[in-house]
């Protein structure tokens, strides 16, 4: 790609220029729900650490709640002006380079990139895909090539999601199913590890919703954790003090 005569990395090949840059690397993610627009103040809660590098990576339903919609809307373009936010990506940023043998692959460099993964919102609908491994988009193709054991990237980072729905949804007796394989079958137990890492036979940690007014007006568990915590485990887990 050129701009102006000048030759522009790919998404690939720029988060590929940074993976040894001596920084901690947050990949934060959000899929389809209402509570997208807390990502900024996550991010800007994580300004407070110098040596923390974010990428954000959207559903095509996430970034349907930031296009300013309201003053507590903000924009997707607002998110990528924060001064610790490195890129900001979508689907469409997936396959710029060719197929060809030896080309640059964003879900596989955002991977090695990351000391974790933070998925606040997880919506009902990435969740059911992400257990049945489906990987139909840049966040589920990120999540489906996950090194779990470390013996690829030689470090085991985890994936930490914050669920985001109705409550008749979250009771449901299938998402009790699934969050039983994120918990039992994937995870990593709640203590912090190095950059992220897992400290049980897992990768995975769930931050269990609350129970509030919801956007649609019911009332129940369902909500998203709030964001300010979330931060919080974030930090705990790489050992930010």
């Amino acid at each position: 790609m050129s701009q102006a005569g000048l030759s522009v990395p790919s998404p690939a090949a720029s988060v590929a220029s940074a993976i040894n840059d001596g920084h901690i690397h947050v990949l934060l993610a959000a899929s389809g729900s209402i509570a997208t627009i807390k990502l900024p103040l996550m991010i800007s809660a994580l300004q407070r650490h110098s040596n923390v590098r974010i990428r954000v990576i959207l559903t095509k339903t996430a970034a349907k709640f930031l296009a300013g919609q309201s003053p507590e809307q903000p924009t997707v373009e607002s998110l990528a002006a924060l001064p610790n936010v490195e890129g900001v990506y979508q689907d469409e940023d997936e396959w710029v380079e060719s197929g060809v043998r030896g080309a640059q692959i964003l879900h596989i460099n955002l991977r090695r990139w990351a000391h974790i993964l933070v998925i606040a919102p997880l919506s009902a609908n990435t969740l059911a895909k992400m257990v049945h491994g489906m990987s139909d988009n840049l966040l589920l193709d990120t999540v489906r090539c996950w090194d779990t054991t470390g013996q690829i990237d030689g470090k085991r980072a985890r994936i930490i999601v914050a669920p985001s729905m109705n409550t008749a949804m979250w009771l449901h007796p299938l998402t009790a199913q699934q969050i039983r394989v994120l918990e039992e079958d994937w995870g990593a137990g709640n203590d912090a590890g190095e950059q992220g890492g897992a400290a049980g036979p897992g990768w995975f940690e769930v931050l269990k919703p609350i129970e509030k007014r919801l956007a649609c007006n019911d009332v129940g568990v369902g909500a998203m954790m709030e964001w300010s915590e979330i931060v919080k485990v974030i930090e705990k887990r790489l050992g930010l003090s």
